[in-house]
């Protein structure tokens, strides 16, 4: 339980413009929380509950973690009909990153505060799930079929909060179907082989339009990257240049 003062100073700092994030960092305090505080002190109807679907469309609260969701939802995630009506929201993360299933499910609970997010065990992997109704509304990237198969553009909204929150989109991926990697080579220096060791990062994806989407917000923060060789079918995208890695280090670094 946070004290009366505390949700006063975070509601008030939303209000004079402050994002979600930024509170959350400054104060210590989940984005989760902040985002339930507004909803109790300035609910909403129930035919605007989403964003989308208000008379004035708009967007998600909390753009920063939208940004983020977006790509892991891009990557590992789908969003399927329920038998009874509604759909549910599925992020396939890796038992490997505590951190990552922990991130996922902080970023479904900010974007919509509202439904609840659960976790189901599989093999190797968990599901973070959300059910709601709005998820194809905030995600109209959702179709039949595999997303390989079928085109994949942001809506101009969409495209408006990745270009305002670029290093969360790509977070987002690398979280979902990237890793950071160390390789190594050998020199000969002074007639001595020597190894030497260096990080790089990788994206691999089966579709062209997320890769497009994935390299485009890379040229946009300056990031440098690469074609990899690649046996399979999907396409690998490596990011190998010092200053570069250095750049995704300070923005993204490993899975954990």
């Amino acid at each position: 339980m946070y004290a009366l003062e505390t949700r006063k100073r975070a509601l008030a700092l939303v209000s004079q413009g402050h994002s979600l994030n930024s509170v959350s960092r400054e104060m210590g305090i989940s984005r989760h929380a902040i985002s339930a505080w507004l909803i109790r002190i300035q609910p909403t109807p129930r035919s605007a509950a989403c964003v989308r679907c208000a008379p004035t469309p708009g967007a998600p609260h909390d753009i920063s973690a939208y940004s983020y969701l977006l790509g892991l939802y891009l990557g590992d995630g789908c969003i399927s009909r329920q038998p009874r009506g509604g759909y549910a929201l599925r992020i396939a993360c890796a038992d490997a990153w505590p951190g990552l299933i922990a991130a996922c499910r902080e970023a479904v609970r900010a974007v919509r505060p509202m439904n609840s997010v659960c976790v189901a065990q599989k093999e190797g992997c968990v599901m973070v799930t959300s059910c709601s109704k709005h998820w194809p509304c905030l995600f109209p990237q959702h179709g039949p079929g595999k997303k390989h198969e079928r085109r994949i553009v942001l809506e101009p909204w969409q495209q408006q909060i990745v270009d305002d929150h670029p290093w969360d989109f790509l977070r987002g991926l690398v979280h979902s179907d990237g890793c950071r990697v160390t390789n190594w080579t050998t020199r000969v220096v002074g007639g001595e082989r020597k190894r030497y060791e260096y990080p790089r990062y990788f994206f691999t994806n089966m579709s062209a339009d997320i890769i497009r989407l994935y390299t485009d917000t890379l040229d946009k923060v300056g990031v440098e990257w690469k074609p990899a060789r690649q046996s399979r079918q999907a396409e690998n995208i490596s990011v190998a240049r010092k200053a570069s890695v250095v750049l995704m280090d300070q923005h993204i670094g490993p899975k954990y």
